[in-house]
């Protein structure tokens, strides 16, 4: 037998590596391959994969942490982890019954939820999202609402303080919202002030607020702080989470997660 140890799960490994780019700001894929006791051809995997999530960015012979202050255009972030983000969708669909009222949040993977909720029957849906609701009129046995005000162009949203008010006088059997990052002591973060005041109306509009986040927003750095992971009722994601957060929520926050296959390279 090697005494090698077995290599990390995929997802503690990536939040392992975000914290290290965090401390040091630039390291090589050979400091990295040798730190975590894996083939660099694994370090390649991984380091594309916080690339392509907007966290890190190459730099000749290894990488550097992106300190984001400015989101990726919709469209783009729309097929980024869009299997697993359909994923998210359908498995918070099942969750909500027939005839509930829910609030929807702007993002990618709140439009995702909708289109999952779409063969839903007597939804009662309010939303800043306009993909959202888009995806909910197709049925018309459901009711959507949207607010009044600017449309946050090139995004299909419309955040202010009419977006936030309509979620204010509801009372929602449930609050749906995506976050922009998640810092590693499970501080939710956006882009804005308006991103983040809209996920707190939404929050305190609903009984049963539902987080939706795919894992490359886990580690992801970006500017404004709004709330707590274990402010949620419910989290969904499609990879584990990392020890320590996980702990952090100490079972007053449920967690989904709709893949437990923890992927070992």
């Amino acid at each position: 037998m090697s005494g090698k140890p077995p290599a990390k799960p995929v997802a503690l490994r990536h939040n392992e590596i975000v914290a290290l780019f965090r401390q040091h700001g630039f390291m090589t894929m050979e400091r990295l391959a040798e730190h975590f006791a894996v083939t660099p051809q694994t370090i390649r995997r991984d380091i594309n994969a916080l690339c392509d999530a907007d966290i890190l960015r190459r730099r000749h012979g290894g990488a550097e942490m992106i300190q984001a202050t400015r989101n990726q255009p919709y469209e783009t972030r729309r097929v980024n982890n869009l299997a697993q983000k359909a994923d998210i969708g359908a498995a918070v669909a099942r969750l909500i019954p027939n005839g509930s009222s829910v609030l929807i949040g702007i993002g990618t993977t709140p439009e995702q939820v909708a289109l999952a909720l779409s063969e839903h029957d007597h939804l009662t849906v309010v939303t800043n999202n306009l993909r959202a609701a888009l995806a909910l009129s197709t049925n018309q046995n459901n009711q959507v609402i949207v607010p009044g005000g600017t449309l946050r162009f090139p995004n299909p949203e419309i955040l202010g303080a009419d977006a936030d008010k309509l979620f204010r006088s509801f009372r929602a059997d449930y609050g749906i919202c995506g976050v922009g990052g998640v810092d590693a002591d499970g501080t939710l973060l956006d882009f804005d002030r308006m991103e983040s005041s809209s996920r707190l109306a939404l929050r305190e509009s609903c009984r049963t607020q539902v987080l939706v986040t795919d894992h490359s927003k886990f580690g992801r750095t970006v500017p404004v702080r709004g709330g707590h992971l274990s402010d949620a009722a419910i989290v969904v994601t499609d990879l584990p989470l990392a020890p320590h957060l996980a702990a952090m929520l100490d079972g007053k926050t449920e967690v989904v997660v709709t893949s437990r296959q923890e992927q070992a390279a």
